[in-house]
């Protein structure tokens, strides 16, 4: 398949112009011209890469990428991947907020299916998008049945649950990531129990404060479920070959 037309394919479903974002999201180096075989990663860095190439990928899909919102010199470990991309010949695409909400192959529609989500609706305004997607449980479950489900679902541990809420969830809501700022959103949205990535120190008074469950997945776990469901996508549409690379940081 001809990259250019993957790309403006990438591009249309993915709606990568009508999403704000700090990510330069796109392509972010080009490669050859035909790609037949897919590599996909939540991160790009130096071992990502070289196992994409190793891999055999003319095209590497990553949720974070190498160009965020400000111009970029390259050096240092920057110049290094690009440097390994061009010499592999190997394109590189990023998506971010556009992976994480989109409604069929996005981290947060993954999320909601994992933990068996009903009325799946958006939530939380994040640069001018609803950011996340949450729902109802068919019948109310204890936290830690969640949890559950969110560990068997990623593969991963879960980092951290704090019990704010009821005992058993009802009206649960999932943004992938660092999506622990979005807390007060979360509760004005109805729900009682909050699926999320990573936080830090200051948000967590605002689960007590909101009276909410919070469940910690990790940023890196709840974070494969979209370029996982992405390029499965593009392997049923397109007949391409695809390797996930699996790099976990643990947080």
């Amino acid at each position: 398949m001809k990259l250019a037309d993957l790309v403006k394919y990438l591009d249309t479903y993915l709606h990568i112009q009508e999403i704000g974002d700090s990510s330069q999201n796109g392509l972010q180096v080009a490669g050859p011209e035909e790609v037949k075989r897919l590599a996909c990663a939540v991160d790009c860095c130096q071992e990502t890469i070289e196992r994409a190439i190793a891999a055999g990928a003319q095209l590497l899909i990553v949720h974070h990428g190498l160009f965020w919102d400000k111009p970029a010199r390259l050096v240092g470990p920057l110049f290094r991947r690009v440097r390994t991309l061009i010499e592999g010949n190997c394109a590189l695409y990023a998506a971010h907020l556009p992976l994480d909400m989109h409604p069929e192959v996005g981290n947060n529609a993954e999320l909601c299916r994992l933990l068996g989500l009903k009325d799946v609706r958006p939530f939380g305004r994040y640069h001018g998008n609803d950011i996340g997607l949450g729902g109802r449980l068919e019948q109310p479950l204890p936290v830690e049945a969640l949890v559950y489900r969110l560990k068997q679902g990623t593969g991963e541990s879960v980092q951290r649950v704090v019990h704010y809420g009821p005992e058993r969830a009802t009206w649960v809501g999932c943004i992938s990531g660092g999506g622990a700022m979005m807390i007060p959103e979360v509760a004005q949205a109805g729900f009682d129990t909050f699926v999320t990535g990573e936080t830090s120190h200051a948000y967590h008074h605002y689960a007590a404060e909101y009276g909410l469950n919070v469940i910690y997945g990790g940023h890196y776990a709840t974070e494969t479920l979209g370029v996982r469901a992405l390029s499965r996508h593009l392997v049923e549409r397109f007949d391409l070959e695809m390797e996930f690379i699996p790099l976990p940081t643990g947080l």
